[in-house]
Formats: structure tokens, C-alpha cells, sequence
């Protein structure tokens, strides 16, 4: 039976393995990926330190089967969360192939909520792949007008 239990900063390696491997599954090229890698890394060992990072690991044993990324951003009062100036981000989802299809997404989803709704965060956004984005629509994610844009 898996156990969750709160990402540490000890669970760097794993975050950036997942990550890396989440965009390859997406189709992402790997070298945009090798790019990223140490950015990345670097990005996010302050940010688990200081626990502006946090989420979860889902272990069978000793393996790491999944992991789930999240964040409250700051965000001005906005139509959707009128009285709250932040959202929170989830980010990072990762089931390995031979677990998914189990639940694993959607209890993770379910405590990345309780998580934001504990830290008084009632609003919450993502980026989801191509791939992914019918499982957050079966849990209730709806598609906002979001755009972007990469400037050079």
C-alpha cells in the first residue's frame, strides 16, 4: 500500500528526476531539458529550504512512485478569489508509467487541495500537458483564458 508524506529538502534528486521526466512524457526535446536541468535544481534548493516548495511523495517501500509540487503565489485580489491576495500552484505531477491508472493523481490532487485550504488558500491554478489535461477535468479543473507569451 503507497504511504504520502511531506517533500524535504533531501528530495531534490527526485523532484528534478520527475520533472524532467514529466516533459519528456509530454514530448518535450530533451535537450530544451538538459537546458533546464541546473537552472532548475538551482531554482528550487532555496525555495525547499525555505518551504516556498512544498507537496508530497508517494512511496511503495522504497520507491518513489509519484510526487506532487505546490506553491501560493502571490496574486492580486482578483474575480475569483476576491478577498485573498495569492493562488496556489501545482506543479510538477509525476506518476511513474507502471502506477498510474491506481488513483495516485487524484489523491494527490485531493491533498494538494486540503494542503492550499490549510494554508487559507481557496483558489488554485495549473499548466497542464496536453495529455494530462483530461484527468484535472474529471477533478473538477476548468480551462481559464490564460495565454503567454516568450519574449526574446
Amino acid at each position: 500500500m503507497p504511504t504520502v508524506r511531506n517533500i524535504t529538502e533531501a528530495d531534490i534528486d527526485i523532484i528534478c528526476d520527475h520533472r524532467r521526466r514529466m516533459f519528456l512524457d509530454a514530448g518535450t526535446d530533451k535537450t530544451r531539458l538538459d537546458v533546464m536541468g541546473q537552472p532548475f535544481r538551482e531554482w528550487l534548493a532555496p525555495h525547499l529550504l525555505n518551504k516556498t516548495y512544498f507537496g508530497f511523495i508517494v512511496e511503495t517501500g522504497a520507491e518513489v512512485i509519484a510526487s506532487i509540487g505546490l506553491m501560493a503565489i502571490d496574486w492580486p485580489p482578483h474575480p475569483e478569489h476576491p478577498n485573498e491576495g495569492h493562488r496556489g500552484y501545482v506543479l510538477n505531477l509525476f506518476v511513474k508509467p507502471q502506477h498510474r491508472g491506481l488513483g495516485i493523481t487524484k489523491n494527490l490532487m485531493d491533498k494538494a487541495d486540503n494542503e492550499f485550504l490549510k494554508r487559507g488558500i481557496s483558489f488554485s491554478i495549473l499548466h497542464p500537458t496536453v495529455k494530462a489535461k483530461p484527468i484535472y477535468e474529471s477533478l473538477g479543473w476548468k480551462t481559464s483564458g490564460e495565454m503567454t507569451k516568450k519574449l526574446q
